[in-house]
């Protein structure tokens, strides 16, 4: 059993959203969001945009377009694996967004997600990620990416394997501004 890098998101976000799509089943119905939709259709079609553009500003020697990778414990599509000149790697994410000067955390777990597939399946560190903004004209932001990063996505991808296999109904999050808008909102025991 696996995880993907947005069950690991959500699961960070609030444990229990883990429990109510993978235990029960209940879908979040995503679909519905412009923005999700959006950016679907943009890593559609950024493949057939992007074929031959090697990015040398970046120290970049190869790359690896959508790249499906997995370990014991996560797997996830990465959009392009970087190899950079000083023998490390680094995963570039495209996103449907204008970069605003701040990263959000969800892009950096997903960034470590990234991380931990790559140093698993190409057996090189990875030190740094990259975002592309494709609404702020394919603005590049360098995120580092941290070895505790790393290890709390590992933690996260054990505990949602633990929920689902033992059937357990976690705690809720403890910042409750997130239960405002919350998709599961009317089933959730608070």
């Amino acid at each position: 059993m696996s995880v993907t890098p947005s069950e690991i998101i959500q699961y960070l976000y609030c444990p229990r959203f883990t429990f109510f799509e993978l235990v029960l089943g209940i879908p979040q119905s995503e679909e519905k969001y412009y923005k999700a939709m959006k950016g679907r259709h943009l890593h559609e079609t950024k493949t057939r945009i992007n074929k031959n553009y090697l990015r040398q500003k970046l120290g970049v020697t190869a790359k690896y377009q959508e790249q499906y990778l997995t370990n014991n414990l996560l797997r996830g599509k990465v959009d392009e694996v970087l190899e950079l000149t000083d023998g490390t790697m680094a995963p570039l994410d495209y996103k449907f967004a204008e970069y605003k000067d701040k990263v959000y955390n969800t892009y950096k777990t997903q960034l470590a997600c990234y991380a931990w597939l790559i140093e698993h399946n190409f057996g090189k560190p990875v030190r740094k990620g990259y975002l592309v903004y494709t609404r702020s004209n394919n603005k590049v932001i360098e995120v580092p990416i941290s070895h505790e990063e790393v290890a709390e996505v590992k933690k996260a991808a054990t505990a949602i394997i633990s929920i689902i296999t033992n059937n357990f109904f976690p705690k809720a999050t403890t910042y409750k501004k997130r239960c405002l808008d919350c998709t599961y909102r009317n089933i959730c025991i608070k």
